[in-house]
């Protein structure tokens, strides 16, 4: 069996592992765009200096060798045939597969903005090329922005401040990390940056780049008109998948990204999909299960994309941790319980007894039980406590054998 994978990320390499772990004789290829495996998620590590590129990787040091696999490093693919069943490359070069898993990722999405494709003193924050630019053009810049308040914005903004930068956060959205927590959260957070000096814009985006002769922008114009200074800019304002060398194969490509159900697989046979390739679920660890769901498919062993949160984040600012599962904005009808101290923020969204979001600030110590909750959509109206005092032993039970069985089975 030949297969081939593409990307060496999260899910390339989860998958490249699953692979090898199942057919211990095949052949496995691996090629990539980067030369280099690293994680994303701790590349602010990198633009501070708490950690070298060496100390990014986070596989085996003779990964190769201990999963026998040939990696093609530093080479873009341009296409696949699906007839033909091989995928060819920037190089002119064409490798023939049996089954193909796709997981070649994301990058930065520059929007439409007036004069920011074109400006020269602006970056992403996705890759370690960028983290370099990143380093070498800010040494002198005192007018950095982030565009974005995401979790990457977030990371960038750690990372500067750990170089001793003040940047500047310009965020669409009300409130920053938007996606993950609400406003009265993301204030803990927001205070923090105020404390060290972070410029904060909410609730407006950048209308227009101002350029100077040497096409560098000098000045943003933000959407209510004010004008701020910028050397440099930063966009952590999302991304977009790397889908393009998919036209005209007949892989299905939808709205957001490749399009594969919950064992990977696409329209199309043998071939499957896993990672940010798809443009719905942007984090690490889904990353991850899905090349190692993917690969097991692909391998004859079946598995399925369960039991999992594709909307679970945690995170760690400023010596903040924070926790989000599920929706942090309550629908019509939906109750909201909300449990804060000086230190701590508590929230839960439930309806008709089943919980369907929460976000924790500062004490992550409940996040074991409110994941089991969902996941298993355990009913709370059936436990006669508050919902903040809710242990396993409310929903989990032994039956004779010892067997552990929770109310609902």
């Amino acid at each position: 069996m030949r297969y081939i994978v593409l990307g060496s990320s999260a899910a390339g390499i989860n998958g490249v592992r699953t692979l090898r772990k199942y057919d211990k004789n095949a052949e496995i290829k691996l090629i990539s765009k980067d030369s280099d495996i690293y994680s994303r998620c701790i590349l602010h590590h990198y633009l501070s200096g708490h950690r070298t590129k060496e100390r990014l990787n986070f596989v085996e040091p003779d990964f190769e060798r201990l999963y026998r696999v040939d990696w093609i490093k530093g080479k873009e693919c341009t296409g696949v045939d699906v007839e033909k069943k091989c995928v060819l490359l920037e190089d002119g070069s064409s490798h023939s597969y049996d089954k193909l898993l796709i997981a070649t990722g994301a990058h930065t999405f520059i929007p439409p903005v007036p004069h920011l494709k074109e400006a020269k003193n602006l970056v992403g924050f996705r890759n370690i090329d960028d983290i370099e630019i990143l380093k070498e053009e800010t040494k002198n810049c005192e007018n950095i922005v982030v565009m974005g308040a995401g979790l990457v914005g977030m990371d960038c903004i750690s990372g500067l401040l750990e170089r001793g930068k003040k940047p500047v956060v310009v965020e669409m959205a009300g409130w920053a990390l938007p996606k993950q927590l609400d406003e009265k959260a993301a204030l803990r957070y927001q205070k923090k940056m105020e404390e060290k000096g972070v410029g904060q814009y909410y609730g407006m985006g950048i209308k227009e780049a101002v350029l100077n002769e040497e096409g560098k922008i000098t000045e943003l114009i933000l959407s209510d008109e004010s004008r701020i200074p910028c050397d440099f800019l930063v966009v952590t304002a999302g991304v977009r998948p790397n889908v393009e060398f998919l036209k005209d194969s007949g892989i299905e490509v939808g709205r957001w990204g490749l399009v594969y159900d919950e064992t990977g697989r696409t329209n199309v046979p043998d071939v499957y999909g896993a990672g940010d390739v798809s443009g719905l679920s942007p984090i690490w660890p889904v990353a991850v299960k899905e090349g190692i769901v993917a690969a097991s498919n692909m391998t004859g062993r079946p598995a399925k994309m369960v039991d999992f949160f594709a909307s679970k984040s945690t995170m760690n600012f400023f010596g903040i941790p924070a926790m989000s599962l599920g929706r942090n904005q309550p629908e019509e009808g939906e109750c909201v319980e909300i449990s804060e101290t000086e230190h701590t923020y508590k929230k839960i969204i439930h309806h008709d007894g089943k919980i369907e979001g929460a976000v924790l600030v500062g004490d992550l110590n409940y996040g074991g039980i409110l994941q089991q909750l969902i996941a298993r959509r355990i009913d709370i109206s059936k436990v006669k406590k508050p919902v903040f005092e809710i242990d396993y032993s409310d929903f989990f039970h032994t039956r004779e054998n010892f067997e552990y069985y929770y109310e609902g089975e």
